[in-house]
């Protein structure tokens, strides 16, 4: 089980990081994780992923003010850059990180 300290204390430490809402009754989660976080591990290995079960963990989700699943959030250098919810893809993710990811990491 994680905790709010412990996502917060990963945002901090790490320069990139990834946070995956979703739920077991979620078939569009379930059918876009395992595709989004290949495309997001091949290209942009810095990276850290952390998956949030909405379910379980409503007090994570409010913290982050996730109310809509999937949600993906993505933070560079401790900071929330990007927000997307339900009807994202792979691509378009992909295509909004690579130009600030590729400054940061230069």
């Amino acid at each position: 089980m994680q905790t709010i300290e412990d996502i917060d204390k990963s945002i901090k430490e790490n320069r990139a990081v990834m946070l995956y809402f979703s739920a077991p009754t979620c078939n569009v989660c379930h059918a876009l994780k395992p595709k989004l976080l290949e495309a997001i591990e091949s290209n942009f290995r810095e990276f850290k992923i952390l998956s949030i079960d909405t379910s379980v963990e409503q007090e994570i989700a409010a913290y982050f003010s996730v109310f809509t699943i999937p949600t993906v959030l993505l933070f560079l250098d401790g900071r929330e850059f990007l927000r997307k919810s339900r009807h994202m893809s792979v691509d378009e993710v992909v295509r909004e990180i690579k130009r600030p990811y590729e400054i940061m990491m230069s």
